[in-house]
């Protein structure tokens, strides 16, 4: 299946009528009058945008430009992902993993290395206060507590190092 479509296919299912006439009131320019009149879905612009060449498989700079327009960030993401994003979610999998790794292997002195990480003993008792009498969930919920704490330093070879 054409990748480049799916993605206008799935776009156009997202998009409401007041979006798609924001859209074609921003094309004004690119498409003519008449053509403009006969565009009813969102489909119908962007193959007629693909007849002016304003977006292509290798090219899609004016679709994210019209998506931006009207503010759909989240259709913006679906057609740039980008490499960070990329990058992100294979380093949350790796962190993910990381966590049940330890999870599963630290015993009873899971709070020394808690410690080590930095989270203060405060935070240490009110996890095990939130999950008593489980102590794998204390500890993942510490591991939890210390990404959101450390951001995006929060990374496997970080958690290696302590």
């Amino acid at each position: 299946m054409d990748n480049f479509h799916t993605l206008l296919l799935e776009i156009s299912q997202k998009l409401d009528e007041r979006e798609l006439e924001s859209m074609k009131f921003l094309c004004n320019k690119k498409i003519v009058k008449k053509k403009m009149e006969m565009i009813k879905s969102p489909l119908d612009l962007f193959r007629q945008l693909q007849e002016l060449t304003e977006i292509s498989e290798d090219d899609l700079t004016f679709l994210i430009s019209l998506l931006k327009a009207i503010n759909r960030l989240d259709l913006v993401q679906k057609v740039e992902p980008g490499p960070r994003c990329e990058v992100e979610t294979k380093e949350r999998d790796q962190i993910d993993e990381a966590f049940d790794i330890i999870c599963d292997n630290v015993a009873k002195d899971w709070r020394r290395l808690i410690r080590t990480l930095g989270l203060s003993e405060a935070m240490i008792e009110q996890v095990i206060y939130n999950n008593p009498c489980n102590m794998r969930e204390q500890l993942m919920q510490c591991l939890i507590e210390w990404r959101k704490m450390k951001k995006d330093s929060a990374t496997v070879s970080s958690l290696y190092k302590h």
